[in-house]
């Protein structure tokens, strides 16, 4: 298992760069397409884009031991919340990994009788799921990261005299009922927890970082299982950000979410 694990993290940027190069393709091929360029120079990018998506899956091989073990460690998280997003965020990603296998041997012709279209559906669906339990997550961090600056803001407030966050929280001295202060006093709240969002996040760029990847992934699986068409556009787009992100993880691992 061990062995494994390391091999898969050796391929793991070789992974990383083609699936950049992969996506690329696909927003060259729609772009090519809007223009009326020609279908011989549409089928090459085609082709391109499939050779670089079979040679990920080979890259691929063994990181359903390297989820399991991730998912392993994540079991012994002191956070409940986080334990439980982490860890079946792992396991999703194993059975992600394991259906791209099958698919493999099925596209590269040590198994010609397996059904691409059903297995495709299935590691989509666990792909879906392991971004909704990394979207989770995140949420998570990002609520209690707020909780904590609202908690400093308050006490500098106090310490300097002022209390206006504390007056917003409790209602202040006109309740949500005065007439006139209302809505107001809503679209203060609203503002000052945009800024507080901006502000952890900027602190914070591995949750940023993570959040914006996440997101732009989460369009791949619902264009792929039909629940949202985004068109090959969109899809090439976000998934080449995602992959330029993944890419600066590797490069500057600080920037990587941990645990």
């Amino acid at each position: 298992m061990d062995a494994w694990v390391r091999f898969s993290s050796q391929s793991q940027a070789r992974e990383r760069l083609c699936r950049a190069a992969q996506y690329a393709c696909s927003l060259l091929g729609h772009a090519l397409q809007r223009r009326g360029a020609s279908p011989e120079l549409q089928k090459r990018i085609q082709q391109l884009e499939g050779h670089l998506s079979l040679g990920r899956k080979l890259l691929r091989l063994g990181n359903s031991a390297d989820a399991l073990e991730s998912a392993k460690r994540a079991v012994h998280l002191s956070d409940v919340v986080l334990r439980f997003c982490i860890t079946v965020s792992h396991l999703n990603r194993a059975l992600y990994f394991a259906c791209d296998n099958v698919l493999w041997a099925g596209k590269s012709g040590l198994a010609p009788h397996v059904d691409q279209e059903k297995w495709v559906q299935r590691s989509f669906r666990y792909y879906l799921f392991s971004l909704i339990m990394n979207l989770s997550r995140d949420a998570y961090e990002i609520r209690l990261l707020m909780e904590q600056e609202s908690s400093a803001c308050n006490r500098r407030l106090k310490g300097s005299g002022g209390g206006v966050l504390g007056g917003l929280e409790t209602g202040g001295s006109g309740g949500p009922g005065t007439p006139g202060r209302g809505l107001p006093q809503l679209a203060l709240k609203l503002r000052l927890q945009v800024l507080l969002l901006a502000r952890v996040l900027q602190g914070h760029p591995p949750l940023l970082l993570d959040v914006v990847k996440n997101a732009c992934d989460l369009f791949i699986p619902l264009d792929k299982l039909g629940l949202w068409r985004c068109g090959p556009g969109i899809v090439g787009l976000c998934g080449l950000v995602s992959s330029i992100l993944s890419i600066l993880t590797l490069i500057y691992p600080w920037l990587r979410l941990k645990p």
